[in-house]
């Protein structure tokens, strides 16, 4: 994840096991945008006779600098060259990690920069996202940072940006659900890439909401990753995919970026375990112990559960575990019940009182546990 970034190509995520950071100082990256620079970068200095460069100094967003190594480059005609950089995620669990992001760059007679995609970038196809429906998905500020790096070269420039295996890379990011086709995108905000940041992906998760808006939905359906997902359209064949938006960890500021964007309903898809957060009252459901969700819920089941088995639930390793006890004793619908009506009152916080919320609430072996609201 990255903050103050919009890199929106992100593998979709499944619903118990989101990535945690490692314990040790994380590392820094750079964007895709900042990659596509760089390339140009080297490209340009190949056309103005130089020999390739070892790496090259990007011009940053906020004015600062980042050098970036180039990977290779070579002089294809006098008048053409490429070259290409080795995106550097660093820490952050981004599928764009390691790609080969290049540039081929050739003069043209008019002056100016002219910008396209090539093989591996995708190209806008539905409304709702920063550019509108035909447009290469190569970003604003992306945009701006090759302009403002390749000004110091004389003469018109024609860019061409292409990332090797692309369109297979793309196929294990949302691009395919926002309407971009064709391969990646060609993002970023500040340049760099802060790991584990939580703007980045909300910014998935906007334009994920957006795109819903913009095709007139009224009604969007919010799951915790891939498995909610599919458990999720199952029951609602009537939606369309642009309905469905996975927000991962991101329960807060989901729900309320969803009833910002004035949908009548919003439906909730969550696993046991996640819901027991959300039910906690967290608005990211990942900055909690684990440890603590089964003392939680042996509380939420006083005057439901004989003593005996919610000291049982209260000792369990995990809310799953606990569960798997209730289940047991015979009081994991009531235990589902008391969960769903806590998510129901925590979602109500954060969407506030214009929408009308439904939860579905499934176990682990994709069965409903339990449904509530349409209050």
């Amino acid at each position: 994840m990255r903050r103050n970034d919009s890199e929106a190509d992100w593998t979709e995520t499944d619903d118990e096991e989101t990535p945690a950071p490692p314990d040790r100082p994380l590392k820094s990256g750079f964007t895709t945008g900042t990659a596509a620079t760089a390339a140009a970068l080297a490209a340009a200095r190949l056309l103005a006779g130089e020999t390739r460069p070892e790496e090259v100094q990007v011009r940053l967003p906020d004015g600062g600098a980042l050098a970036v190594p180039v990977a290779a480059g070579r002089l294809l005609t006098a008048g053409e060259a490429e070259a290409t950089v080795i995106k550097d995620a660093g820490d952050d669990p981004d599928v764009t990690n390691g790609a080969v992001i290049g540039v081929r760059l050739r003069r043209r007679p008019s002056g100016g920069l002219a910008l396209s995609g090539g093989p591996g970038v995708g190209r806008v196809t539905k409304p709702g996202l920063v550019l509108p429906p035909g447009e290469w998905a190569i970003n604003p500020v992306p945009r701006a940072m090759l302009k403002t790096n390749l000004a110091p070269f004389p003469g018109g420039l024609a860019a061409e940006i292409f990332v090797e295996n692309g369109l297979e890379l793309a196929a294990r990011t949302l691009n395919p659900r926002l309407g971009i086709v064709g391969g990646l995108s060609i993002l970023g905000t500040t340049g760099l890439v802060k790991p584990f940041s939580h703007e980045a992906y909300l910014a998935t998760v906007e334009s994920a909401l957006n795109l819903a808006r913009a095709l007139g939905l009224r009604e969007v359906v919010l799951t915790t990753g891939r498995q909610s997902e599919k458990l999720a359209r199952a029951g609602r064949p009537d939606l369309t995919e642009e309905a469905f938006v996975q927000i991962a960890d991101f329960f807060g500021d989901s729900l309320k970026k969803a009833a910002a964007g004035g949908f009548a309903t919003i439906n909730l898809a969550v696993f046991f375990g996640k819901a027991v957060k959300q039910a906690a009252g967290l608005a990211n459901t990942h900055a909690h112990r684990r440890d603590q969700d089964p003392a939680l819920l042996a509380d939420w089941l006083a005057g439901l559960a004989p003593p005996d088995v919610r000291a049982a639930a209260a000792r369990a390793m995990t809310a799953r575990a606990a569960l798997d006890i209730l289940k047991e004793a015979g009081l994991a619908s009531q235990a589902a019940e008391a969960v769903a009506a806590r998510v129901l009152a925590s979602a109500r916080l954060w969407a506030g009182p214009g929408p009308r919320l439904r939860l579905t609430l499934f176990n682990y072996d994709g069965e409903p546990l339990a449904s509530a609201g349409l209050d």
